[in-house]
């Protein structure tokens, strides 16, 4: 006997929609947002449970504590709402979703599985955003009273006074109060990017994925951090797709008769390309793109990779498409030897006819 629960949750409290394999409504009910009461709950509950809950700040932490008291559990992306919308209906549209297997986002959330070295990659996430920020606002002002010829020097404590006084002295205080942001910003961001380093040396696929170009402690740790397993994907395609690396097409009027016998053809000169993937994770598409950027900035010019960069910009792609190109064979080599616990060696790179 299936049991399918839809879980709207909250801070303070949690929806139930509990449906029959039919479609019946069986049972609603208000509950807190508490481990303990929503595990009695579902230990009340006869037969095989299949819960579906929507993304969201609680979602990992309700995915831990329950998934040992169900058979399947699963997240999903929520949908836009148009119209009338309750808690409850959010939870028997989740019932339902799961009980008939409906389309959807659903979102893969790991459990324990690299726990600290996954908390190390957010605060170096967080850091990072939040010294951009400082770093910006402080030349922002600069640059808003006709400082020009700005440089890295900014930035630095003991020659940070000598910019500021070319500021009106209205405007200093506020810039000296910025720089100190710099500051406080530059030193959370040094312990999260050591912090990360320390936890990336505890994992031996960390130093495994850090043989490939471009690829260095902090890219290599976040990769592991994001993925946690590469046989999330089946194909490399899935995983393009996935770091915002995957070409979006759109086609219309694809289908027209040959004129000599009749028959339907396909007209490939519609297909038009739309760019990349918008639907992606983020910091993936960083990590690649800035491994491609490096490998191209460094790289001996016989690598493979740089030797195909050089036949694309030669047969006139443009440089940027050329370094996309190189960004989606360094996540393929990085997909692949993760999931054939290998490490990278360059000359297991396909034909430079076959990867173009």
């Amino acid at each position: 006997m299936e049991r399918y629960i839809g879980i709207d949750a909250h801070s303070e409290s949690c929806t139930f929609a509990v449906m029959g394999p039919s479609g019946k409504r069986i049972r609603q009910q208000v509950v807190d947002t508490q481990a303990k009461v929503l595990i009695d709950l579902l230990k009340g509950i006869t037969g095989h449970k299949y819960v579906c809950i929507e993304e969201g700040q609680l979602a990992e932490w309700l995915v831990e504590a329950l998934t040992p008291h169900v058979k399947e559990l699963v997240v999903v992306q929520p949908k836009e709402h148009r119209g009338r919308k309750s808690d409850a209906d959010d939870a028997w549209a989740l019932a339902e979703q799961i009980r008939v297997r409906a389309q959807g986002t659903y979102v893969f959330k790991p459990t324990t599985q690299y726990r600290s070295l996954r908390e190390a990659a957010r605060a170096y996430g967080v850091a990072t955003k939040e010294q951009t920020r400082a770093k910006n606002r402080f030349r922002s002002l600069l640059r808003s009273r006709g400082v020009t010829k700005l440089d890295g020097s900014i930035y630095d404590p003991s020659i940070r006074p000598k910019w500021i006084g070319k500021l009106p002295p209205a405007y200093r205080r506020r810039a000296e109060w910025l720089g100190h942001q710099c500051d406080a910003t530059t030193e959370a961001h040094e312990v999260a990017e050591s912090w990360l380093k320390e936890e990336a040396k505890k994992c031996p696929e960390v130093q495994r994925l850090k043989t490939v170009p471009g690829l260095g402690d902090v890219r290599a740790a976040q990769v592991v951090a994001i993925v946690v397993t590469p046989h999330r994907f089946r194909k490399t395609r899935q995983f393009w797709s996935y770091c915002g690396l995957g070409i979006v097409t759109r086609a219309s009027s694809e289908w027209k008769r040959n004129s000599s016998n009749g028959s339907w053809q396909h007209v490939q000169s519609n297909v038009q390309t739309r760019g990349l993937n918008l639907n992606r994770q983020p910091v993936l598409k960083a990590v690649f793109k800035g491994a491609a950027t490096i490998v191209l900035a460094r790289q001996n010019p016989l690598h493979p990779l740089r030797e195909h960069f050089d036949r694309l910009v030669a047969s006139g792609t443009s440089p940027h498409l050329a370094r996309l190109t190189i960004a989606r064979r360094i996540a393929s080599a990085t997909l692949v030897i993760w999931k054939k616990q290998e490490d990278y060696e360059p000359t297991k790179h396909r034909s430079l006819t076959e990867a173009a």
